[in-house]
């Protein structure tokens, strides 16, 4: 059954409710307890601004972005259709940089440049929510074959969908380093299981349990084989214990 939430700013607050009278009542509880200033439907909230209609809601960083323009003089620089070359991706391209936050050198600052000037083209790129048939938990995860050339650490991210929208997600470096690409895969379904089970129970507290099982998408075999069959665990020993979460 499909649900649709108010939402409402109340001093860095967004409440959100299944229904108008739930809402009110929550409003007034606070306010008999709290001095708050009640700033009506949610419009913009840090840094995202909300826009909707009768079917969908719109979030945008827009104008958090063209503050930074703003701020950084490039309001009117060209864009550029990658963040840094044809095989980085955006995610990538910032770790590294931030790499280089206390000791940045002048290429660090012509790659933020690039990346600006990357994210100057993706201005009106936002994230749209919709009313769903399907109220299925689903998580795809993966990890890259390559990882950071100087550390060797790989790259792992996941992205979960709640029916037909998107949810959660994460693009980081792995904090060790991974002996093979099947253990790397690994560590990204641990951190997609973990997410997952999370929002599950985030969804029980909202009183909007899950009738199915989260489901979790890999696409290395070994990994599918690793998950399923407890004996392979004998052949990781050298994986910490809690990856085993899974």
């Amino acid at each position: 059954m499909d649900t649709a939430y108010l939402l409402l700013y109340v001093d860095d607050i967004v409440l959100t409710t299944s229904s108008q009278a739930l809402l009110q009542q929550i409003i007034t509880s606070l306010h008999q307890e709290f001095s708050m200033t009640d700033l009506g439907s949610l419009n913009y909230f840090l840094g995202i601004s909300v826009t909707r209609d009768s079917s969908c809601i719109f979030l945008s960083q827009k104008k958090y972005v063209v503050e930074i323009f703003e701020t950084t003089h490039m309001v009117n620089c060209n864009p550029s259709q990658t963040p840094v070359d044809t095989e980085s991706k955006l995610g990538n391209a910032v770790q590294q940089i931030c790499l280089y936050m206390h000791d940045h050198r002048e290429p660090h600052l012509s790659t933020l440049k690039r990346i600006l000037r990357y994210v100057h083209g993706t201005l009106d790129y936002g994230l749209q929510l919709f009313s769903s048939s399907t109220t299925d938990l689903v998580a795809y995860s993966d990890a890259d074959g390559v990882g950071f050339p100087t550390t060797r650490r790989l790259t792992s991210g996941y992205c979960v969908f709640l029916g037909n929208n998107l949810l959660s997600w994460s693009s980081k470096r792995q904090p060790t380093l991974s002996r093979s690409s099947a253990e790397a895969e690994y560590r990204g379904v641990v951190n997609a299981v973990t997410e997952t089970c999370w929002l599950r129970n985030l969804l029980r507290e909202l009183h909007t349990p899950l009738s199915s099982v989260a489901l979790v998408y890999s696409d290395n075999v070994s990994v599918v084989y690793l998950s399923c069959n407890p004996v392979q665990h004998q052949r990781t020993k050298h994986i910490e214990i809690d990856i085993h979460f899974v």
